[in-house]
Order: structure tokens, then C-alpha cells, then sequence
């Protein structure tokens, strides 16, 4: 794990997510970024490389649901920080692989799926299809300057244990290579975390998640 969290890469790492849902880029805010989801279960979202004063004034200052603060460091200390009004959400990692990946050597794709690709601005997607046009596994990869951010890798429950997400990351890290990128970057939840472990990544920081639910009294 980095000693201290880089904050070039964490503003790469939000304008790559950015990137891959089509909005509007971060912007600073103090001594982190803030961005305009603009959905109604999101509408903004602000991210601080560090839990510090800025954080924990903004946390007192915000009474409005749906506003999701966001940090490198781990839920206990969050919590013990924060008015009671938020609510902690279930925990992220912040995971880093400076380098390939372990080897394709036990990766391959099962009988009876296929691979297909698109492409926006500059965000590569992969999907892996049934036979029969259903999609199994799809993931993004995302370049910002010199690196490559892995975003929304989602395997659906019927095609899980097939070994689709490892491959799903090899055919993305491709890409990347392709670009003559290996500084790799993602943030993953506790289940994905194993697997990219497997894979040789290792975490970055810890990531923790704060939001007001509505109908909460303040």
C-alpha cells in the first residue's frame, strides 16, 4: 500500500470515471475534486485523497441527501469523524498494478462465449457474449495521461466461477499495452478485491464512502 495517496493519481483515476459515464470532469475543490453526477440517487460526489480538515468541515456543512463524500482512508476512522447523520457505505479499495499482470497462462475464454468491443471518447469497452447474444462479463478501461483505469467490471450471477472476469481484465489490459501503458488503477469492492489480488494487483488505499439516506433527521 503507498505510503501517501498520490493526488495527480486520484485525479486521473476521477477524470477516467468521468470519462467512462459521459460527464462532466472534476473539478478542485480545496484539497480534493468535486463532480456533477446528476443522478437522483448521486448528484454530486467529492473525493479527498486524505481525511483532513476540508473533509470533515464539509461533512458539518452538507444536509442534503444523495451527496456522497468520498476518501482514501478506512470506514473506522471516517466514522469517527463525521456527524451521525451520514451513513457509511459498504467498503472500497483503491488498487494499483504497476506493471503486467500475472500471466494468461490459466486464463481463457469458455466454449460458447464470444468477445466484442466498442469504443467512446477514450474509453474501450469489452464484453463477453453468449451464443446467443446475452452478455455475461463487460468491462471499461479508461487512458488519462500515463494511466490506465479499469471501470465497472460486472460479470452477471449466471456466468460467475467461469474464470470471465480474469480473462475480461487480460483482453482490457491489451488495450492499454497497446497504448504502451502498464501503470494500471481501479477501485474495487471485497469480492472483486480477491480477484485482483490473484491477479497480482495490490491495494492502493483504502476507500471509503459517506451519504446522507433520505429522510433522515438532521
Amino acid at each position: 500500500m503507498a505510503d501517501k495517496v498520490s493526488h495527480d493519481i486520484i485525479e486521473k483515476w476521477l477524470k477516467a470515471w468521468s470519462l467512462s459515464r459521459e460527464i462532466s470532469p472534476p473539478e478542485r475543490y480545496q484539497s480534493g475534486f468535486k463532480v456533477n453526477v446528476g443522478e437522483e440517487n448521486q448528484k454530486v460526489r467529492y473525493v479527498f485523497p486524505e481525511l483532513n480538515d476540508d473533509y470533515i468541515e464539509l461533512s458539518k456543512l452538507i444536509d442534503e441527501s444523495w451527496i456522497y463524500l468520498k476518501v482514501c482512508a478506512s470506514p473506522d476512522s471516517v466514522k469517527n469523524v463525521v456527524p451521525q447523520r451520514w451513513e457509511i457505505q459498504p467498503a472500497g479499495y483503491m488498487m494499483s498494478c504497476f506493471g503486467p499482470m500475472n500471466s494468461l497462462d490459466n486464463y481463457y475464454l469458455p466454449e460458447g462465449y464470444q468477445l466484442e468491443y466498442e469504443k467512446y471518447n477514450s474509453t474501450s469497452v469489452v464484453k463477453i457474449m453468449t451464443d446467443k447474444s446475452e452478455q455475461a462479463s463487460i468491462g471499461r478501461v479508461v487512458i488519462v495521461d500515463d494511466l490506465a483505469v479499469y471501470d465497472r467490471i460486472i460479470t452477471e450471477a449466471n456466468h460467475r466461477r467461469k474464470g470471465l472476469a480474469a480473462f475480461l481484465m487480460k483482453e482490457l489490459e491489451k488495450i492499454a499495452l497497446s497504448n504502451t501503458i502498464s501503470n494500471n488503477f481501479l477501485v474495487a469492492t471485497e469480492q472483486g478485491k480477491m480477484l485482483y489480488e490473484s491477479m497480482g494487483w495490490e491495494l492502493y488505499s483504502p476507500y471509503t464512502s459517506i451519504v446522507i439516506p433520505p429522510n433522515t433527521i438532521v
